[in-house]
């Protein structure tokens, strides 16, 4: 797969369009908490037929089957490796990549709800649990939170978690916390991963618990200040003796560990970052070559200087790049081909750093007019550092990717 079809361009064409006429006009007081994200989601989800979309895919899918998914940033399809399951992963890139060109935050919060709870739900979760959970996200009705992430264990996820589930009649109780979690100030739902077992218990098995906003216990703190990201409400999640009945215990009472489960979805995690970083890059390049092309220094456009072209093409560099890693990774889910973890890594690894590089070079062209608050470039240097933190730094896909090669030769 080199390129989108025609069709898939025209659709893409039309979601630009949309994208700068009813969400770009309100980035500005999306960034500052002053119009909240959520109802512009649920209208642009309304204008593209979201909705009706996963209601139709929900209802001809076989109620028998446990193998259907929904991965990445904010795919909701279903069937995997079907042309059927491909296309709709590929149109719902393109609408990341769309968002993350105009407002990155409303982006990662969009993928977030549907790519990482619905995701999450979708790949494990029973198939009463789809329904009643997973497909009022994908309907945009509610907003998902994933919850891996504790004060104490970042990077370490596994090792160090300390948020535990107690197992009791008709279900478990849950204690603990989760830190730096998107859409936590105001998601309706919430995958909780938690170990099974009182502290200090024998017991090394994690689980994920979908977790509601009204049960008893549970309590969310206000949306944290960030570098970048504004648009993303970020915050920390609290579990006091939190009661979930069994039916939430995701995958039900057959359910394997599930370190597998967390991995696998930061896996499509670092995946589904690519057309993200790739819109942010397009955007970059796009307002780079307007601006050089309109600023006059010395009686010429800094255009035909030769050190802004060199930053130029190197912006469109890391594009080109960014364009066939998605393009590989799009190829792989309509071929059914599993790419490997180190992939995903060094794709991730890849992406970020050069989102960040090619925000600054944005920056720098522009000047004193990019450095201020309120410039596109301006946001997406801010919103691109994120990328080699959330979802695994840079030092740990460095080491993932050595450890996977080693371990392999």
């Amino acid at each position: 797969m080199l390129d989108f079809s025609e069709e898939e361009r025209t659709i893409q064409a039309a979601i630009r369009d949309y994208c700068a006429l009813r969400i770009e006009p309100k980035v500005l007081r999306m960034e500052a908490g002053d119009e909240s994200i959520y109802p512009v989601m649920r209208e642009m989800a309304n204008a593209f037929g979201l909705a009706d979309m996963a209601r139709s895919l929900f209802k001809t899918d076989d109620a028998g089957e446990s193998g259907s998914r929904s991965s990445g940033a904010a795919s909701a399809r279903k069937g995997g490796s079907t042309r059927k399951g491909s296309a709709g992963t590929t149109l719902m890139s393109i609408l990341v990549m769309e968002l993350a060109r105009v407002c990155p935050g409303f982006a990662l919060a969009f993928g977030a709800s549907l790519g990482l709870f619905g995701g999450a739900v979708m790949a494990r979760g029973t198939r009463a649990q789809k329904e009643k959970w997973a497909l009022p996200v994908f309907t945009l009705d509610k907003i998902g939170a994933w919850g891996l992430t504790e004060p104490s264990a970042g990077s370490d996820a596994f090792g160090s978690m300390k948020t535990r589930a107690r197992k009791v009649e008709g279900g478990y109780r849950l204690d603990g916390s989760k830190t730096f979690i998107t859409n936590a100030p105001f998601a309706d739902y919430f995958v909780i991963y938690a170990r099974v077992g009182a502290s200090g218990a024998e017991s090394n098995a994690v689980r994920s618990f979908i977790v509601e906003r009204s049960d008893p216990g549970l309590t969310t703190g206000p949306a944290m200040k960030k570098m970048g990201m504004h648009a993303s409400p970020t915050g920390e999640v609290f579990l006091d003796d939190v009661f979930v009945p069994d039916e939430r215990l995701v995958g039900g009472d057959g359910a394997n560990d599930a370190r597998q489960a967390a991995r696998s979805s930061l896996q499509q995690e670092r995946f589904a970052m690519i057309p993200m970083c790739f819109g942010m890059v397009d955007r970059c390049l796009e307002e780079s070559i307007r601006f050089s092309k309109s600023r006059e220094q010395w009686g010429s456009a800094i255009a035909t200087f030769q050190l802004v072209q060199e930053k130029i093409s190197r912006i469109y560099t890391s594009r080109t790049i960014m364009h066939a890693l998605w393009m590989r990774q799009l190829e792989a889910e309509r071929t059914g081909v599993q790419l490997p973890a180190r992939e995903a890594s060094a794709a991730k690894l890849y992406s970020a750093r050069a989102t960040t590089e090619c925000a600054l070079e944005a920056v720098q062209i522009f000047g004193g007019s990019g450095y201020m608050t309120g410039s596109v470039v301006e946001m997406m240097a801010r919103d691109a550092k994120l990328f080699q933190i959330g979802g695994g730094t840079d030092e740990i896909q460095i080491l993932r990717i050595a450890r996977e090669l080693l371990e392999a030769s």
